[in-house]
């Protein structure tokens, strides 16, 4: 570890910060972007892993920063990535409800309120295509990914049933080499 390695995960998560609207999950796309095409920090089965592992622990989804800022820089990465992901976009947010709290009686603010709505739907979205691109190499991955997809939409169950279950038809798949 090094303090250019400290700045880096500190400028890319801050960043990152600013523009996720919606959480972790809507600046994937482009986290993965940085961590995978750009800064070579981990591959795109890393990166995947990471995101399962943040997804099943308990906590917010913002933990996958975390675990990046731990494999690339130990301890002082994790506390850089998680401080810098969080700490801008707390500030922007707390301004702009200062702000909204001052206009929200305007005629505009509902429209302006409700145009910006479909914003981080269409950025997890884009997370979700990014992610099943990252992981899915062959056509029996791609139909388990679309399977669960499916599962989680027609049924509203947690998607750890759905990891759950994809985990243990991996064992069964490697055991038996059917995979």
């Amino acid at each position: 570890m090094n303090d250019h390695s400290l700045v880096q995960i500190g400028v890319t998560f801050a960043l990152l910060s600013l523009v996720a609207v919606g959480g972790a999950n809507a600046v994937m796309p482009d986290m993965q972007r940085q961590v995978v095409d750009t800064l070579h920090w981990m591959s795109n089965a890393d990166f995947a892993r990471a995101f399962a592992l943040a997804q099943t622990a308990p906590g917010p989804n913002i933990i996958i920063v975390s675990v990046i800022g731990w494999r690339v820089a130990g301890w002082a990465g994790l506390l850089m990535a998680t401080l810098a992901i969080v700490a801008p976009s707390s500030l922007v947010a707390f301004g702009v409800g200062r702000l909204f709290h001052r206009v929200a009686k305007a005629q505009w603010f509902p429209a302006v309120r409700d145009g910006l709505a479909p914003v981080p739907v269409g950025l997890m979205l884009a997370s979700g295509l990014v992610l099943t691109r990252a992981t899915d190499a062959d056509s029996l991955s791609l139909a388990l990914t679309g399977i669960g997809a499916l599962f989680v939409l027609a049924t509203r169950r947690n998607p750890v049933w759905i990891l759950a279950a994809g985990a243990l038809f991996g064992i069964i798949a490697g055991r038996f080499g059917l995979w």
